[in-house]
C-alpha cells in the first residue's frame, strides 16, 4: 500500500504546489500592488521553496544543443539507435559545416557512456556526455523507468543488463569503441566484456571503470553495510512494491524511485537542508546565479525512476551480498564471468579519494581480476579531494579527470597508437641485401644497354 500511498499524497499535493507557485509569481510581478510590500520578496521566496519541495520532478532533458569541438562551435542532434524496453541507446550526432572540423570529427574516437541504472536518470551524466563531446563521438545508455514499462516486456534482471550491453557494443561495432562506466555498471560492464572475451568476440579497444564496487568487500561505506546488514528477504518484504494503475507498468514489482530518493537525502540531511535554507536566501537578496544553480541541482537530483525488482534483488545478492564477480563464483546466463579471459582490451580505473558511496579499492580491483591484460595496458588514477559525484561532474571531472580519460583513450585509439597494431617490415639478411644489390646493378646494366643503342641508332640516322 505504501505506494498507492505515495501517489495519494502527490495528488494531494499537486493543488498545494501549483497555488504555491502562482503566489510566489504574483508577489515578484512588478504590476502587482502586493508586490511593492516591503517583505514581497521573503514572501515569494518562501513561497518559491514551498512549490519546489512538494513539486513531482520529471525526467530532466540532456539539453545539449551545442559544444565546442576542436575550437569550432558544432550543433548536437540527439537520437535513439536502438530502442528496447527497458533501455534506449542515444547518440550524440555532432554537426559543422567547417570542412577541417568535420575531418577532425571523423577521427575521433567512440565512446559508449555506460550511465548507472541506481536511482538516477542517465541526464544526471549531462557533465559527462557535453565535456566528452569535445573530442569524442559519444553513445549513452538511457534507462527507461520501470513503472512506465508494460508487464508484457517481461522482467529485467542483472543477467539481462549484462546482455543490453553487450548488444549496444556490437550495435555500435566493438573493435573502435572506447566503453566508459560509472559507478554500478563497472560490474555489469566487466561480465558483459569477459563474456565477449571468452566467446572469442571482438572487445573493445578500452574500458574505464569509475567509482564501482568491483569487489566491494574493501573499505566498505554506509550502502555496502546496509546490504550487508541486512538479509536478502529484508530487501524483499520491504523495499519491494508493485505499481499502482493509472502507470503504464501497473502490476510490476520494483524497488520505488521514491524510497531510493528518501535514501540518498538521508545520507546527508543536514547538507541537504542547508543547501534550502541558502536557496531560500539567494531568492530574498536577489541572487539569481546562485538560485538557478539551486535549482539546476535539484531538478536533477530530485528525479528518480522505478529499478525492476527482479534486477534490484539480484544486484543486492550477486553484488554485495555474494560478492560474485571478484570470488570467480558469477554464472551469467549459465556461463561463468571469467575477467582473465580479457587480453586485448586497455583497462583504466578511478577512484575519487572522498568517495562515501564506492570505497577505495573498490574499483581497482578490476586489475586483479583481470590479470592477464598487459601492463602497459593498465592504468589506475586516483582524483585527490573528489567525492562520488566529482569523479564525473563539476570542475575536477573537466580539469583533472577527463585530461586523463582523453588521454588514455588516445593512447590506445587505434591511429597513432603505440600500442595498436602495425605491419612491421621483416629483417633484412645478408643474402637478402646481397640479392636486392644485385637486382640493382642489373637494372643499372639494362639502361647503360638502352642509353648506348639509342646513341649508335642516332648516328645511323
Amino acid at each position: 500500500m505504501l505506494y498507492q500511498y505515495q501517489e495519494f499524497q502527490r495528488a494531494l499535493l499537486q493543488p498545494l504546489t501549483a497555488w504555491a507557485q502562482a503566489t510566489a509569481k504574483t508577489f515578484v510581478n512588478p504590476s502587482n500592488p502586493l508586490s511593492l510590500l516591503p517583505s514581497a520578496t521573503r514572501i515569494a521566496a518562501g513561497y518559491e521553496l514551498l512549490y519546489r519541495l512538494g513539486k513531482e520532478y520529471e525526467k530532466p532533458e540532456f539539453r545539449i544543443k551545442t559544444v565546442v569541438a576542436h575550437g569550432k562551435p558544432v550543433a548536437i542532434n540527439e537520437f535513439t539507435v536502438v530502442d528496447k524496453p527497458f533501455c534506449k541507446l542515444v547518440r550524440f550526432k555532432r554537426f559543422s559545416d567547417d570542412v577541417n572540423v568535420i575531418k577532425k570529427l571523423k577521427e575521433d574516437p567512440v565512446v559508449l557512456i555506460v550511465a548507472p541504472l541506481s536511482g538516477h536518470h542517465s541526464t544526471l551524466l549531462r557533465d559527462t556526455v557535453r565535456t566528452l563531446l569535445q573530442n569524442h563521438k559519444v553513445y549513452i545508455t538511457d534507462w527507461v523507468d520501470a513503472r512506465l514499462v508494460p508487464l508484457e516486456d517481461g522482467s529485467f534482471t542483472l543477467d539481462d543488463y549484462v546482455h543490453y550491453v553487450q548488444d549496444f557494443i556490437r550495435a555500435i561495432g566493438a573493435k573502435d569503441l572506447n566503453v566508459l562506466s560509472v559507478c554500478q555498471p563497472t560490474v555489469p560492464v566487466l561480465g558483459a566484456i569477459s563474456l565477449m572475451a571468452s566467446n572469442g568476440e571482438v572487445t573493445p579497444r578500452t574500458m574505464t571503470m569509475m567509482g564501482g564496487p568491483i569487489d566491494a568487500r574493501k573499505s566498505p561505506t554506509m550502502v555496502n553495510s546496509t546490504a550487508t546488514n541486512k538479509s536478502f528477504e529484508w530487501f524483499e518484504n520491504n523495499v519491494v512494491y508493485t505499481v499502482p494503475p493509472p502507470h503504464p507498468g501497473a502490476g510490476r514489482r520494483v524497488y520505488p524511485g521514491f524510497l531510493q530518493h528518501t535514501g540518498f537525502v538521508a545520507m546527508n540531511p543536514d547538507r541537504h537542508l542547508q543547501s534550502h535554507w541558502d536557496y531560500f536566501q539567494d531568492l530574498v537578496k536577489g541572487d539569481k546565479d546562485d538560485a538557478q544553480a539551486h535549482i539546476e541541482f535539484y531538478d536533477e537530483y530530485n528525479a528518480v525512476l522505478d529499478m525492476d525488482a527482479d534486477y534490484y534483488l539480484q544486484t543486492i545478492k550477486t553484488v554485495f551480498q555474494d560478492f560474485s564477480l571478484p570470488t570467480g563464483k558469477w554464472v551469467v546466463g549459465g556461463k561463468l564471468v571469467k575477467p582473465q579471459d580479457i587480453k586485448t582490451t586497455a583497462l583504466l580505473t578511478v577512484e575519487g579519494e572522498l568517495d562515501d558511496i564506492s570505497g577505495s579499492g573498490q574499483t581497482k580491483a578490476a586489475h586483479g581480476l583481470c590479470k592477464n591484460i598487459a601492463e602497459n595496458k593498465k592504468q589506475h588514477f586516483e582524483v585527490k579531494g573528489a567525492g562520488h559525484y566529482g569523479i564525473f561532474s563539476g570542475r575536477r571531472w573537466r580539469e583533472i579527470v577527463y585530461p586523463e580519460i582523453g588521454a588514455f583513450i588516445r593512447k590506445h585509439a587505434i591511429k597513432g597508437s603505440k600500442t595498436a597494431s602495425a605491419k612491421v617490415a621483416p629483417k633484412a639478411t645478408p643474402k637478402a641485401v646481397k640479392k636486392v644489390a644485385a637486382k640493382k646493378i642489373a637494372v643499372k646494366k639494362v639502361a647503360v644497354k638502352k642509353v648506348a643503342a639509342k646513341k649508335t641508332a642516332a648516328k645511323n640516322a
